[in-house]
């Protein structure tokens, strides 16, 4: 042990081999559990900076902590990022007797977590902590005003599970630090005006369902309603705009599929995980809308203070690496964003699971049933059946039928998300039918014959898990973590998903093959087609998440380079050394005349506070022009301008006298309280928020500001019409 410690820098073989000898002792005498070769293979590829592909049940969290002590002995400093606070604490204190044979220490973060148990845990060694608490303690660091508050943790490697989720499909998500204000009073009515418009009548959605609009019978019926207003000219372009977020909170976004309703708040469905989306919201008014139409009171709104996208937020790490069950299909992608090779590390054992080919149906009536027939043919046998469902009115539907059918079913879904461990942990018990909605769950087992596995032999006797996928999700990688969850470590398993073309996969990316159209015209049905037509609909899918994906980060790229600077000055001004690097000539005059009545280190307190109080300030101000550039940037398309080109060009121009406001900005303060004779915040006008708090901003369902854009005009032109 002590010649690993004594290795400074990267291991060469010598040393790794000698690791890997340590860590099979360690994790023997400290867990009871011998490491599999594919476990340590693992462990060495993410030493040396790869994300990992490795299987369902094959010990990703193990082959993380040995990774970590490894860099630990190193003398790295390590994170490892993982999507919930239950993962976090469960993870930190089942590896902690293996970090300890280290000599290593360990250390977790969870959303409550106080200032100084952060600080501890992030002086640990090793710190387990969910992505968005690191990147909300990156914000908050981002406003202390005391040099001692600042710098919870330098990022130096930081090792992420389900690294294609967090690094690819949430990289663009921003984090967002807030503050002040309360929601006004505007959207609770217009959600009594939207409620009594008629589908059809008064407004159409689109056949994908991401985008509705007003008619003209729908328009003439809001503007009486509101006075006689004139929506469409300037002084009612404030209540177009309100009565669009309602009508698409009414008609787009539904309970128990998009959000579900808990203690009187509205939470968020993570499309990708199944969970609730904790710390979530809507942009652009539109989770106000939404907690209007279900006649919640209105939550706390506010001016962005800072944000930081989750690509951005790992970008600050020295060495980026991770592992999860289904990288290789992004590994492009990760590579052009983190500069990160990924590789497979094969099953200790062979995969014997058998994935039967899709049961295709015409509509979702007819595919239920044969869902439902093939369930109850399969409890027969006393094999755990896993059931995933793409909604929690999903699931409860399915649910339903089975206790029609006779069958108990355990539902998990995101309402009853707190207790997903336990109840994921028992799917393997025999004769257990589990709902899922997609991948809730993720980190538990599923072990055959129960969570101590004591059942084991019956229920290999039966044909062990057998996972069975009603629709398909909108990315193929989701269905293998759901295909993935039978046959972990050689065990016998099936998979088998059932399809339709009612499937909202379907109907979103290809609303012209719906079952009614297709009757019209007398187009047959064939499993063939059927089959063609569902694959075809998830490439869509992925090809419009990379894209949307691909839009967010490119509109963040010149934000994020003027944050880092504003960052980079702020730093040096919080500095004992160069609190004064902001003050121009009249400013020193007027630090001159205070320099009479106060002591300078008052002074200097005073000059700091000032002006971190104008540098945030500014930037605050900044960001909010970046987002109202960033929501009419789509009108620059019509004079054939690029939006992207457009958008940089404006937020360039904005922080170009950035500094020389700021500066003139202290000046004047400065001079203020030299005419005052006063160093106090309050009559300064020094005010900062008196409360704070995270979310984050979840990508627009709707589709970009440019997609929105298009979509409307093709609703206007369609409303119009040729005149009959």
């Amino acid at each position: 042990m002590s010649r690993l410690r004594s290795c400074s820098g990267e291991w060469g073989r010598a040393e790794q081999r000698e690791f890997c000898r340590v860590a099979r002792a360690v994790a023997r005498a400290a867990l009871g559990i011998d490491l599999f070769d594919s476990q340590l293979v693992g462990a060495l590829a993410l030493l040396d900076g790869h994300v990992v592909q490795m299987g369902t049940g094959e010990g990703k969290t193990v082959t993380g902590a040995v990774a970590a002590a490894g860099y630990a002995l190193q003398g790295r400093s390590v994170q490892l990022f993982s999507v919930n606070d239950y993962l976090a604490r469960r993870d930190a204190e089942w590896m902690s007797p293996f970090y300890r044979g280290f000599g290593v220490g360990v250390g977790w973060i969870g959303e409550g977590e106080g200032r100084e148990q952060r600080r501890a845990a992030y002086a640990a060694d090793v710190t387990y902590v969910p992505v968005t608490e690191a990147g909300f303690d990156v914000l908050r660091d981002r406003f202390r005003t005391e040099p001692e508050d600042v710098e919870l943790f330098v990022p130096d490697v930081v090792i992420v599970d389900e690294a294609d989720a967090v690094l690819i499909d949430e990289a663009s998500t921003p984090l967002v630090l807030a503050g002040g204000g309360t929601a006004g009073v505007s959207q609770r009515e217009a959600a009594q005006l939207v409620r009594t418009l008629v589908a059809g009548v008064d407004y159409e959605v689109d056949a994908d369902g991401r985008n509705v609009a007003l008619t003209d019978r729908g328009v003439d019926g809001v503007e009486a309603a509101l006075g006689e207003v004139n929506l469409f000219d300037a002084a009612g372009h404030d209540h177009l705009t309100t009565i669009n977020v309602a009508l698409h909170a009414q008609a787009l976004l539904h309970r128990d599929v998009d959000y579900i309703v808990r203690d009187g708040l509205i939470q968020l469905v993570n499309a990708s995980r199944g969970r609730i989306a904790r710390l979530q919201r809507w942009p652009d008014g539109l989770h106000a809308a939404v907690e209007a139409k279900e006649d919640l009171e209105s939550s706390t709104v506010s001016e962005i203070l800072d944000s930081i996208t989750i690509q951005a937020l790992v970008g600050r790490y020295r060495t980026v690496c991770g592992m999860s069950g289904t990288a290789l299909p992004v590994a492009e992608q990760l590579a052009d964003r983190y500069g990160v090779r990924t590789g497979e590390v094969g099953p200790h054992r062979p995969v014997i699971r058998e994935d039967l080919p899709d049961r295709a149906h015409p509509d979702a009536p007819s595919q239920l049933r044969a869902a439902l027939e093939y369930i109850v043919a399969e409890h027969r046998s006393g094999r755990p059946l896993l059931v995933g469902t793409g909604s929690v009115a999903e699931s409860e539907q399915v649910a339903e039928e089975l206790e029609r059918c006779g069958l108990d079913a355990v539902v998990l879904n995101a309402k009853n998300d707190a207790d997903e461990a336990a109840i994921i942990a028992r799917a393997g018990e025999h004769g257990r039918i589990t709902i899922s909605t997609q991948m809730a769950g993720r980190g538990t087992d599923i072990r055959l014959g129960g969570a101590d596995g004591s059942d084991a032999e019956r229920v290999i006797a039966a044909g062990g898990l057998c996972v069975i996928g009603i629709g398909r999700y909108d990315s193929r990688r989701l269905d293998d973590q759901l295909r993935g969850r039978a046959g972990r470590q050689g065990d016998p398993g099936t998979s088998v998903f059932f399809t339709s073309l009612d499937d909202d996969l379907v109907r979103r990316h290809l609303p012209g093959f719906s079952p009614s159209l297709r009757k019209a015209y007398g187009s047959p049905f064939t499993t063939d087609m059927a089959t063609e037509l569902v694959d075809h609909a998830q490439r869509l899918a992925e090809g419009l998440q990379h894209r949307s994906h691909r839009n967010t980060l490119a509109f963040s790229e010149v934000p994020t380079e003027q944050r880092h600077a504003v960052l980079r000055l702020r730093t040096e001004v919080l500095s004992a050394e160069r609190d004064d690097l902001l003050l121009n000539g009249e400013a020193r005059t007027a630090v001159d005349a205070l320099l009479g009545r106060f002591d300078r280190h008052r002074i200097h307190a005073a000059v700091r506070e000032i002006s971190l109080h104008h540098l945030d300030q500014y930037w605050i101000e900044h960001l909010d022009m970046l987002t109202a550039a960033r929501e009419g940037i789509h009108l620059r398309s019509l004079a054939r301008d690029n939006p992207l080109d457009e958008y940089n060009r404006i937020a360039y121009r904005s922080f170009e006298g950035f500094a020389g406001r700021v500066t003139d900005a202290i000046a004047a303060t400065l001079a203020h309280a030299a005419a005052r004779g006063t160093l106090d915040p309050e009559p300064l006008g020094l005010r900062r928020p008196s409360t704070t708090w995270t979310y984050m901003v979840i990508e627009d369902p709707f589709g970009s500001p440019e997609q929105r854009f298009g979509n409307l005009l093709l609703n206007a032109l369609r409303l119009a019409g040729p005149e009959s």
